[in-house]
């Protein structure tokens, strides 16, 4: 059983409305591997859903979390609002500096993101904690916590190993300046903490608006509570023993709540480059991401993955082998009886037709409809041959496949391929550019025997109808005719095409030439 249903079915025997949650700090440009989280979340909310359960998926930002430092993209002067909410400081323009007409900080960050989780699909119930904390939903857990400041403290030790200050306290209030740190609380009468800052000015905040915040790892805890959470997945930092996921449990009942059902998750990594960190600076964000990769094949690379083994996240030549099999499942899903297998394999192909199932960007859409009836592959190969849509739509209508307009799906995969094509992430082994001349590399390449094959060929191609499967077969039948293998055959097209031994699908690619042209090509050897 795939994972986000082995999920739902555990949430079923909890009984009730499930409600799935996942959440993000918008401190800075979010990476792609945030999307690990968001799509787990999201999948395992689809599932409860396939499964006829009630359930609502909510995404919380983090946006009462204070900025923690000025980021590489932010100027200098930022540093005066270290330790802000940043909910409540200004969004950066385009030159770093604070935009007071760019709304808020946190907005700035999230917008692009949430565009590009419409893009996969996932339309959460959007939290903004800080609107939370302002309409007084934490009060009365502020209020429990303070109540229960020493067993929360001994909790925090006993789980995580921590050792916890004497002056703790479960509620940081902002000071006069707007920021959390350096304030110390010095007294409670509810509703109001009373403090000094940094600056020595005395003040008190109200627990009942947004004058401060619980800590993480009791803010955590409370919003279980506060909005009914029943599963919420999260990163093996928060997910490991003695981490604020365990923690948070304890604290959550403490609290009067019911904790959620817990899920570890693994993070993407960049191929060979570690995991992604927005603040180290080795990322790749989601519009980035999206703008190279088919909406359904990021979910499927979510989907086919289990949750507690990490992921390679590669937009260079793995991601045509995921194209492939995600394509190679499209094409052929496994549909053996129960009946006829083994326990094991049932269980592969329940699994490979969830994460079919889950890849799909609208719930319940028909997969063949997400590749718009084009290979990965031989839409690649017309991105770097034609020099316009236009040229592309007339190719596929000529080789069948294409009936009319292309459907919105087909132009999306085309603009996100010529994104692909003309970046950095594509393949330079996948890069082709069709000979007007015989290079002189290929000339010294050529062997008798393929000069031998392409003059045979040269003869058969003049009378050949010019299709793909035409093609196809007069190469075969030559090769045979011949006597020369079919790897040395093709290997003598690639040089006198392409300039180098191996490129895409021969028969596809000569197909899309002018057989004058390739006749002509093919006479210089």
């Amino acid at each position: 059983m795939h994972w986000a249903d082995h999920t739902a079915q555990t949430l079923q025997q909890r009984g009730g409305s499930q409600v799935i949650a996942s959440g993000i700090t918008p401190s800075g440009e979010f990476h792609v591997g945030h999307l690990r989280e968001i799509l787990t979340a999201e999948m395992i909310h689809r599932a409860c859903l396939d499964a006829g359960m009630d359930s609502r998926y909510i995404f919380i930002v983090d946006s009462m979390d204070p900025l923690r430092r000025t980021y590489d993209f932010l100027a200098p002067n930022y540093e005066q609002y270290i330790g802000c909410p940043l909910a409540y400081i200004p969004a950066p323009g385009p030159d770093g500096e604070p935009d007071p007409d760019g709304g808020s900080y946190a907005e700035h960050f999230l917008g692009p993101f949430l565009r590009a989780l419409r893009e996969i699909g996932v339309e959460p119930e959007v939290v903004m904690n800080h609107e939370t904390y302002e309409s007084g939903a934490f009060a009365d857990k502020t209020h429990s916590a303070i109540g229960q400041r020493g067993e929360i403290s001994e909790v925090i030790e006993e789980v995580s190993g921590r050792e916890v200050p004497d002056d703790w306290f479960p509620y940081n209030p902002l000071g006069s300046d707007g920021s959390l740190d350096g304030v110390r609380v010095t007294g409670y009468e509810h509703p109001h903490v009373q403090w000094v800052d940094r600056h020595g000015v005395e003040g008190a905040s109200d627990i009942r608006t947004g004058q401060g915040k619980l800590p993480w790892r009791i803010d955590w805890a409370a919003r279980w509570g506060i909005h009914g959470i029943t599963c919420e997945p999260a990163g093996k930092d928060h997910g490991a023993a003695g981490g604020s996921y365990d923690t948070g449990i304890p604290i959550c009942e403490m609290l009067g709540g019911q904790p959620p059902h817990k899920m570890v998750y693994e993070w993407i990594q960049l191929k060979g480059m570690g995991p992604m960190s927005s603040s180290a600076g080795v990322t790749v964000g989601p519009l980035d991401a999206l703008g190279l990769v088919p909406p359904e094949i990021m979910r499927y690379v979510i989907a086919r993955s289990k949750v507690g083994r990490h992921i390679d996240f590669d937009t260079g030549p793995a991601l045509f082998q995921t194209a492939d099999e995600y394509e190679r499942l499209v094409a052929d899903p496994p549909s053996g009886s129960d009946e006829e297998m083994t326990r094991r394999q049932q269980v592969a192909q329940d699994t490979q037709l969830a994460a079919l199932r889950l890849s799909q960007v609208k719930r319940g859409s028909d997969p063949s409809s997400s590749i718009a009836g084009v290979s990965f592959r031989h839409l690649a190969m017309l991105a770097q041959i034609k020099s316009s849509d236009d040229d592309v739509w007339a190719s596929l209508r000529r080789s069948g496949h294409l009936d009319g307009e292309p459907s919105d799906a087909l132009t999306g995969r085309m603009r996100r391929m010529r994104n692909w094509v003309d970046g950095p992430h594509f393949p330079d082994a996948a890069r082709i550019e069709v000979q007007s001349n015989i290079s002189d590399e290929a000339g010294t390449s050529l062997t008798d025997e393929h000069r031998e094959f392409l003059s045979s060929l040269s003869g058969a191609l003049s009378d050949c109808e010019w299709t793909d499967a035409a093609i196809r077969d007069c190469i075969r039948a030559t090769t045979a005719g011949v006597g020369i293998g079919g790897r040395d055959a093709y290997v003598a097209l690639y040089w006198v095409i392409l300039g180098k031994h191996h490129g895409p699908k021969a028969s596809s690619l000569m197909s899309e030439m002018e057989r004058e042209d390739l006749l002509s090509l093919i006479s210089e050897t």
